[in-house]
């Protein structure tokens, strides 16, 4: 059974029931949301042996948690059972502990939370609330992040907060999408050419290199125009494969990878650029005239990369946005994950573009 559905049937079957007995006036949401890779469905043998099992997250006012949170904690303690479906319902330690903090309450012993939504957000985006959102802020998130909060699944919305704070945090605005695109043009622009050039010097370890750097950015450049968020590098290959633009460009990305020719994986990037460019021309914004073949007068095989980038900063329409810098948003100025996975320095960090 995957994490999830695990996961459902541990609120629907012991907590709801015991809520409605010993807290039958309480409004919360219930979800399982923020960590972990049964979030994306992609949990097995070995995502057990951390966080992994029968556990379940209730967001509930400020008020309420006050009041009731931490006895309720303490309460399901006792009448908990020590295991559901097979599953202990202790915690597995690694990485994160139980919650614990001003707004949030949980114990090593269960895997019932109880959270407000405001210190949820507030941890996992630096805000606590997500009704007024700028650009800057949102070139500050990082998209495992927005992936792990708008994933996962919700058991019960009482008053819809936690659906509406999911429903805002959906996909970027359509101009922060157009300035991510143009950015990640320049990433490949400014590459593109150096696997052949490396391999036309018998460096072939380094034209390998920057290959698999250019199939990542392409692989990236697949979720953005697809519209969806990118999860941590170790699935990204996973979750590129079920994007609809993954079976054109996955042929083209396994042959720049595995070729031993240095001529023969420029070429094979060169058509996964192409793929790119058309599938961001079917969109209908930011289209542009592809163009592939030598990169200048060098043996090269490159696509007019300045031209895509020209494109999607064009259709930009929020001044600010377009008077940044062609740079990039957190994830694709640095992959470092102390930095993604830390909300406040990433926003602190993102605070300084377009000053």
């Amino acid at each position: 059974m995957q994490g999830i559905e695990l996961s459902r049937g541990f609120y629907t079957e012991i907590v709801r029931p015991w809520l409605s007995q010993v807290a039958p006036e309480l409004r919360y949401s219930a979800a399982l949301i923020g960590y972990g890779s049964e979030l994306i469905g992609f949990d097995d043998e070995t995502s057990k042996d951390h966080n992994w099992g029968p556990r379940v997250h209730i967001y509930v006012s400020q008020d309420s948690f006050r009041n009731d949170a931490r006895w309720l904690v303490a309460e399901f303690s006792k009448s908990a059972p020590a295991s559901y479906l097979g599953e202990p319902i202790g915690w597995r330690s690694r990485p994160h502990p139980p919650a614990n903090g001003v707004e949030a309450a949980g114990s090593p012993g269960h895997g019932l939370e109880f959270h407000t939504l405001e210190a949820r957000l507030e941890e996992h985006f630096a805000l606590r609330s997500t009704a007024s959102l700028n650009a800057r802020q949102w070139l500050g998130f990082a998209e495992q992040k927005l992936l792990a909060f708008t994933s996962g699944a919700v058991f019960r919305d009482d008053d819809d907060r936690l659906g509406q704070a999911r429903h805002r945090l959906e996909y970027f605005p359509d101009d922060v999408w157009l300035y991510k695109i143009a950015c990640q043009w320049r990433r490949i622009a400014e590459e593109q050419a150096f696997v052949g050039r490396a391999g036309q010097v018998g460096d072939d370890l380094g034209s390998r290199v920057i290959a698999a750097r250019l199939v990542r950015d392409v692989m990236r450049m697949g979720f953005l125009l697809e519209r969806r968020y990118a999860p941590y590098s170790k699935w990204l290959g996973s979750s590129f494969a079920e994007l609809p633009i993954a079976k054109t460009l996955s042929p083209h990305l396994r042959r720049a990878m595995l070729s031993n020719m240095w001529m023969e994986r420029g070429d094979a990037l060169a058509c996964a650029y192409l793929e790119l460019a058309n599938k961001q021309n079917s969109i209908g914004v930011a289209d542009f005239e592809s163009i592939v073949g030598a990169y200048h007068d060098r043996p090269f095989t490159t696509i007019n990369a300045d031209a895509a980038v020209a494109a999607a900063h064009s259709a930009i329409t929020d001044a600010w946005i377009k008077g940044l810098p062609i740079v990039g948003s957190l994830d694709q100025v640095s992959d470092l994950t102390p930095l993604l996975e830390d909300a406040r320095l990433s926003q602190k960090m993102m605070s300084q573009l377009g000053q």
